[in-house]
């Protein structure tokens, strides 16, 4: 009876080692699948603003005052100064939202080691749609603007100038385009952000039915 009773207890305590590591792996994998689904929700709103931000640094409409904040430089012309200041608009509303794209783009590393390498494809691509805004703006306030009507042009040149032109302000103002180029840019980056965010924040209901069972035994036992 008494080797019954050893091995009964020995039985029991590897059934209860053995409950115990199923519980702390189950932990494991709750808390680690907890902070994911917490970045990938961070994400996914930072997208979603980020948007809206782009929308706002693109609005067609201003205040007069607005862009007048530009340092003018030394050699700078009178007649340079309301169309810099207007290509300026973009730089100051940009700084307005700077920080959301900081943050969004500190995320960047973090998305690639914890969900995917090729999750940084859409960081990526929020950032070319800022930076082709910024060089639009550039070219309209240095180049496109200042030649319009002041520079004689022959007609093939003129015809030349005002494309180039009308595809800069496409980028710089919203709406200026009815297909709108940069916006449909940014739906494809949302879509894509959706495309790696969903299959994790999916996971989170099959992953608390599998885990929740052996969690809830191993939190009783503690």
């Amino acid at each position: 009876m008494t080797d019954i009773a050893h091995i009964l207890q020995s039985v029991s305590i590897i059934l209860t080692c053995f409950t115990i590591i199923l519980g702390v792996a189950a932990w494991r994998r709750e808390f680690i699948g907890k902070r994911k689904i917490e970045l990938t929700e961070d994400v996914l709103t930072r997208f979603y603003e980020a948007r809206d931000a782009i929308a706002r640094i693109r609005n067609p409409f201003s205040a007069t005052t607005e862009g007048t904040e530009r340092k003018r430089s030394s050699d700078e012309m009178a007649e340079e100064t309301p169309m810099l200041d207007r290509a300026y608009v973009v730089f100051v509303r940009y700084e307005k939202e700077q920080e959301l794209f900081n943050r969004l783009h500190a995320l960047r590393y973090q998305v690639m080691a914890r969900i995917a390498v090729s999750a940084a494809q859409p960081f990526d691509d929020l950032r070319r749609v800022l930076n082709d805004i910024f060089a639009s703006a550039h070219m309209l306030g240095r180049h496109y603007w200042p030649r319009q009507g002041r520079v004689q042009m022959a007609e093939q040149e003129f015809q030349k100038h005002l494309k180039e032109m009308h595809t800069h302000e496409a980028v710089f103002w919203a709406g200026f385009d009815p297909e709108d180029p940069t916006k449909a840019r940014v739906e494809k980056i949302i879509t894509d952000i959706e495309a790696v965010c969903r299959p994790v924040l999916q996971e989170r209901a099959v992953g608390s039915f599998l885990t929740e069972p052996v969690s809830r035994l191993f939190r009783t036992r503690k």
